[in-house]
């Protein structure tokens, strides 16, 4: 029996849904009636995986109530699709043909459905996705700063980065509290925060972006992170390695932890100074430090057992 894919373009206002390998394509509204519709008739089909391109929080809705009809859904990386169909030369880009890219691109990499994040979850995350907005906003701030030189103009810099940070104070204080309110959430921040580097900020970041925490082996793990090395083999590049894709925010804290740990955590800290040692430039040794960070989490999660020194 062949295998059924089913990638879906999500826009404002419907649903484009292209399935593989039939060349069925069909469209339903983005609203409950829609939903309903295109849930029985994907019922079906029995689809192994229906792919949806993540576009801003229009998947979202779409994606629960697959997800609630027991359908196999994957919400994909967008980047991911366009570099697919750059690869297999798709120039044309309108919704239905987007679809069809999606369910294509599904067929060919086989991404493994995950159970989608509950509400509690979705809330966290959304509170630590405003964080980091908050934060960038501070920054761009504090960078005009910088070169105003008008007194009234940076007067009006200063106000509103007082205001950014109050914010700031109240979102760290609305994270702390999901977190420790939620006893599965404590028991997996006190894991977490066992390990020197780990502090409640990166704690929650992981906690809300990278759920797949303890559930996944090391290379799967960093391969989420965008920490898994791959090679170059072509002009000056050749046999370099590099990091990139995966959940930027994930990469981002383990670089903070890491940056900390090298400095205060003895097997870390140890494990980079080798590497400098033997000569690794230090941005590749602080990658590694990450990468390592994050096996340990990894570990400590899956385990259930704090961080030991010995």
């Amino acid at each position: 029996m062949e295998s059924i894919t089913v990638g879906i373009d999500v826009s404002k206002d419907r649903l484009d849904v292209a399935v593989r390998p039939s060349g069925e394509a069909f469209a339903v509204e983005r609203n409950a009636a829609g939903l309903e519709q295109l849930t029985i008739r994907l019922r079906e089909l029995a689809p192994q995986v229906v792919a949806l391109e993540a576009t801003g929080g229009f998947e979202t809705i779409a994606a629960a109530a697959l997800a609630a009809a027991r359908l196999p859904v994957v919400v994909v990386n967008p980047a991911q699709i366009r570099a697919f169909a750059k690869a297999i030369g798709q120039r044309a880009k309108t919704d239905p043909i987007d679809a069809a890219t999606i369910a294509h691109f599904a067929e060919a990499t086989k991404p493994e459905p995950r159970p989608l994040p509950d509400e509690a979850t979705r809330l966290l995350g959304d509170l630590v996705a405003r964080r980091r907005q908050i934060i960038e906003m501070i920054g761009a701030e504090r960078q005009r700063e910088q070169r105003v030189t008008v007194p009234h103009l940076r007067r009006s810099i200063t106000r509103l980065l007082k205001a950014l940070e109050k914010e700031l104070a109240s979102l760290n204080t609305d994270i702390g509290d999901a977190v420790r309110g939620s006893p599965a959430w404590r028991e997996k921040e006190n894991l977490l925060i066992s390990v020197p580097g780990v502090g409640r900020v990166i704690s929650s970041i992981l906690i809300a972006e990278l759920p797949e925490l303890g559930q996944l082996g090391r290379r799967e793990i960093a391969a989420l992170a965008g920490l898994a090395p791959f090679t170059r083999q072509s002009g000056k590049w050749r046999g370099k390695s590099f990091i990139g894709g995966g959940r930027t925010a994930v990469r981002t804290a383990l670089f903070m932890g890491a940056f900390v740990a090298k400095r205060h955590n003895p097997v870390l800290k140890a494990f980079f100074d080798r590497l400098v040692a033997a000569g690794k430039p230090k941005m590749v040794a602080l990658i590694a430090v990450a990468r390592k960070l994050l096996t340990i989490l990894n570990a400590i999660i899956r385990d259930n057992r704090p961080w030991q020194t010995a």
